[in-house]
C-alpha cells in the first residue's frame, strides 16, 4: 500500500492508495459471484469494495415467492437455449446475442447454486421441477421462497470468504478515473480509513479492470421498493463515459411502503380488500368504483398476482377493464391524498358473506380453479394465505408487522430497471473498456422480461466479466512486494509479489486524482456545512420530484422541466454544497450521483418521446391524471414501432449534454454448433 500526500490550504493530507488487479463493487449476488469466479479462474488478485456488505437489494429484497428463471429441468415439456432465448428477444428491445448467453449460461449458473447450496425445491427423482411465471411459455421458474436472493447472496458470500477474498467494507466510490476511454482507478470515500491526516476517508485505488455490481438507480423515485440501505450509483459510471440503453424501461407494481416488498404472487391471488382511509379517517372500498361488477373486481385482484408490473396492455384490454387499473386506482387514491391499504383480515365487502365469509359463487374459473386446486378456498384472505403460503406471512411477522390483524400500507412503486449501463456479450461496457456492470447495473433486458430473469442475470452476466478477465485482461507483472499496510488496511489480505498488478499511471490520470482528492478537501466545512439530515431532506425532494412525472407515468413538460433544472443544479452543485463532516460527505455525494442519474434517465425519456415513441413496457406517456386515465374507455395506445430498437444514452461530461440514439437490436446469432469446430478452437487447433 502507498501513501498519496498532498496538500490544500496549507494543510497536508495522506491518501492510502491501494493496486489490484480487478476490483469488484458490490456484495449482492452480482459482486460476489463475479470475485468468486474470478478467483475459480487463477484472478486472485482482486478486492471488493461495498458501502455495506448487507445492504443492497439481493440480500433485501424478495416477493411471496421469489423467482428464479432457467431453463426447464424436468418434466417431459421440451426446451432449449435457442427457445429460452427467443423467449427473451421476443419481449422485446433487447439484443439477441445477449439474449443467447443468458440462455446458455442458465445451466450452469443455476447448478453452481445449488452446489453451493442454495435449496431450490426438486421432486423425488432429482428434477428441479418449475412453474410458469410472467411472460413464460415454458415453466422456467422456480423459487426457494420469498428469500431466494438474499440465499444466493449467503450462499455465494460463504464460498468468497472461504477464499480469503478481501472485502473493504463501507466504501463508497465517488470518481472513477480513466485514459483513452479504458477504466484506469477511482476515488472513494471508507469509513476505515478517516485519520487526522485523512479527515475525509478517501482512499485510491489503481485496476487494469473493475466489475461493476452495484445495483439499480434505487433512489431516484419517492416511491420505490429498493431497500432504503441502497441508493443509487449510475451517475458515476454516467459521468466517467459509460453508455447506458433502455433507461425507459423499468418496472412498477404494488408494493407495501413501511417495510418494502413485493405484493405479487399469492399475496394477491387470497383476494385481500382494497381500502382507502382520507386525512378525516373515513374508510372506503374504493376498487368497487372501477370495477362495479363483483366478479370481475375479484378476477382483476387475483390477476395482479400473475400480472404483478403495472402494464398500459392491461388498463383497459378490448375495451375492459383489465388488472393494471388496479394500479391506477390505487395512484389515483394518493394522488388524492388518501392513504392505501391491503387488508387480509377481511374479504372485498363486494363477496363477503353476511357471516364474513367468501361468497365463491362470485368467483370466474381462473381464480376459483387455483384456489380450489390449492385447497384454499377458505373464508378469509388470511386464511387462504397461511394455507397457501405461510412463509409470506412470517416475513411480515419479522418485521413487526402482523397480517393476521393489520392493515398494509401500499403504493405503486418502482421495483427494477430493465435497462441499466451498456454491455456487450462479455458484459463490457462498450464505450468504458475494462469496466464491467453486472446485475441490474447492466442494462441486458428491453420492454419487459419473464419474472425470475434478473436472477440468473447475475450470475451469467458475472460469470461471462469474470471469464473475459481471465482469459484476455489477465496479465501481471512482477514488482517489489506491496508496503506493509497500516491501520484497517493491515487486515486485507495482501498478495504475494508475484501476484501484484501495479498500473502504469500517466499523466492525465494522475491529474484526475489530483483535482479528485482537492474536489474532495474542498467540500469540508465543519462550522458551515450541510447535515446528513440536510442532504437527506434534499434527497427526498429530488425523489419526489422525479416521480411526479418520470415514474410509471410520464408527463412530457414536467419532463421536460425537470431535466432542464437538473441541468442547472449540476452545474452549479460543488459550488453550492459544503458538508460538516464524513457522513455527510458520503450523502452529498450520493444525492450528486442521483441528480446527475436523473438528467440522464429524463433525457432518455425525453427522446424516445421525441422520436415518436408511445405507451409501453410498465410506463405510460401522458399529460393525463390516473382518474383520466381510469375514465378512458378505449385501450391504451401502445409502442410498436420501437420494439425492435435499442436506446443508447451517454453523458457529455465535457458539454453537460445527454446524446440519445435509436439502433436496431442485434438478432440471435446462429452461433457454431458443430462439435469439432468448437472443441478445436478451444483447444487452439
Amino acid at each position: 500500500m502507498n501513501t498519496e500526500t498532498f496538500e490544500y490550504w496549507g494543510k497536508t493530507y495522506e491518501v492510502p492508495k491501494l493496486s489490484y488487479h480487478t476490483v469488484i463493487v458490490g456484495t449482492g449476488a452480482a459482486g460476489y459471484n463475479a470475485a468468486d469466479s474470478l478467483h475459480a479462474l487463477g484472478v486472485t488478485d482482486i478486492a471488493i469494495l461495498t458501502e455495506g456488505v448487507n445492504m443492497g437489494t439481493s440480500r433485501n429484497t424478495g416477493s411471496d415467492k421469489q423467482t428464479y428463471y432457467k431453463l426447464t429441468m424436468a418434466g417431459g415439456m421440451p426446451d432449449s437455449v435457442r427457445g429460452m432465448a427467443q423467449t427473451l428477444f421476443d419481449c422485446g428491445s433487447m439484443h439477441g446475442d445477449i439474449a443467447l448467453c443468458e440462455a446458455a449460461g442458465s445451466p450452469r449458473a443455476f447448478f453452481k447454486l445449488v452446489s453451493l447450496g442454495v435449496p431450490f425445491p426438486q421432486n423425488e427423482a432429482g428434477e428441479y421441477v418449475g412453474y410458469k411465471t410472467d411472460h413464460d411459455p415454458a415453466m422456467r421458474a422456480t423459487s426457494c421462497g420469498p428469500l431466494t436472493s438474499k440465499l444466493m447472496t449467503e450462499a455465494l458470500e460463504k464460498s468468497v470468504l472461504s477464499k480469503n477474498i478481501p472485502i473493504i467494507d463501507h466504501c463508497r466510490v465517488i470518481r472513477l478515473f480513466t485514459e483513452n476511454s479504458t477504466i484506469r482507478g477511482c476515488a472513494a470515500l471508507c469509513e476505515e480509513a478517516i485519520t487526522d491526516a485523512n479527515p475525509m476517508g478517501l482512499v485510491l485505488f489503481s485496476f487494469e479492470n473493475m466489475i461493476w455490481a452495484a445495483g439499480g438507480p434505487s433512489a431516484i423515485y419517492q416511491a420505490t421498493v429498493y431497500p432504503e440501505s441502497q441508493t443509487c450509483a449510475h451517475g458515476v459510471a454516467f459521468y466517467a463515459g459509460a453508455s447506458g440503453e433502455n433507461l425507459t424501461e423499468s418496472q412498477y407494481g404494488i408494493a407495501s411502503v413501511k417495510f418494502r416488498w413485493n405484493l405479487s404472487g399469492t399475496y394477491q391471488q387470497v383476494l385481500p380488500r382494497y381500502i382507502s382511509v382520507d386525512k378525516n379517517g373515513v374508510e372506503r372500498e374504493f376498487l368497487s368504483d372501477y370495477f362495479p361488477d363483483p366478479k370481475k373486481q375479484l378476477t382483476a385482484i387475483f390477476l395482479k398476482g400473475y400480472e404483478w408490473p403495472f402494464d398500459p396492455r392491461k388498463i383497459r384490454i378490448s375495451g375492459e377493464r383489465g388488472s393494471s387499473s388496479v394500479d391506477l386506482a390505487v395512484f389515483a387514491e394518493c394522488e388524492r391524498g388518501n392513504k392505501v391499504y391491503l387488508d387480509f383480515t377481511r374479504n372485498p365487502s363486494c363477496a363477503e358473506k353476511a357471516d364474513g365469509s367468501l361468497d365463491s359463487s362470485l368467483l370466474e374459473e381462473t381464480p376459483y380453479r387455483y384456489l380450489s386446486n390449492s385447497g384454499a378456498l377458505l373464508e378469509t384472505p388470511i386464511a387462504r394465505l397461511t394455507k397457501m403460503n405461510p412463509r409470506a406471512i412470517r416475513l411480515y411477522a419479522d418485521h413487526g408487522i402482523d397480517l393476521t390483524k393489520e392493515l398494509l400500507e401500499i403504493a405503486v412503486c418502482a421495483q427494477h430497471n430493465n435497462g441499466g449501463l451498456a454491455v456487450n456479450t462479455d458484459w463490457e461496457n462498450p464505450t468504458l473498456r475494462h469496466f464491467f456492470p453486472v446485475g441490474e447495473a447492466a442494462g441486458t433486458f428491453g420492454i419487459c422480461r419473464p419474472g425470475g430473469t434478473a436472477l440468473n442475470s447475475t450470475q451469467v452476466g458475472s460469470f461471462r466479466a469474470a471469464q473475459k478477465i481471465a482469459e484476455d485482461y489477465h496479465r501481471t507483472k512482477k514488482e517489489a512486494a506491496p508496503a506493509a499496510p497500516k491501520g484497517f488496511f493491515a487486515s486485507l489480505k495482501q498478495p504475494a509479489a508475484s501476484d501484484t498488478y501495479q498500473q502504469d499511471y500517466s499523466e492525465e490520470v494522475a491529474m484526475q486524482e489530483e483535482y479528485a482528492l482537492q474536489l474532495t478537501a474542498a467540500l469540508l466545512d465543519k462550522e458551515n456545512g450541510m447535515s446528513r439530515a440536510q442532504l437527506l431532506t434534499e434527497r427526498e425532494k429530488f425523489a419526489k420530484e422525479m416521480s411526479a412525472c418520470g415514474a410509471f407515468l410520464r408527463r412530457a413538460d414536467a419532463l421536460d422541466a425537470l431535466h432542464r433544472h437538473r441541468s442547472l443544479q449540476l452545474a452549479a452543485f460543488f459550488s453550492v454544497h459544503r458538508v460538516k463532516d464524513t457522513d455527510a460527505m458520503r450523502e452529498m455525494f450520493i444525492n450528486y450521483d442521483i441528480l446527475l442519474t436523473q438528467y440522464v434517465y429524463s433525457g432518455a425519456m425525453l427522446s424516445y418521446l421525441a422520436d415518436g415513441g408511445l405507451s409501453r413496457g410498465s410506463a405510460v406517456y401522458t399529460d393525463k391524471t390516473a382518474e383520466e386515465l381510469l375514465a378512458d374507455t378505449a385501450d391504451q395506445a401502445i409502442d410498436t414501432a420501437h420494439k425492435d430498437k435499442v436506446g443508447s444514452v451517454r453523458f457529455d461530461s465535457e458539454t453537460g449534454d445527454v446524446v440519445c440514439a435509436f439502433s436496431p437490436v442485434r438478432p440471435i446469432p446462429d452461433a457454431e454448433l458443430w462439435f469439432e469446430n468448437v472443441y478445436n478452437r478451444k483447444r487452439g487447433d
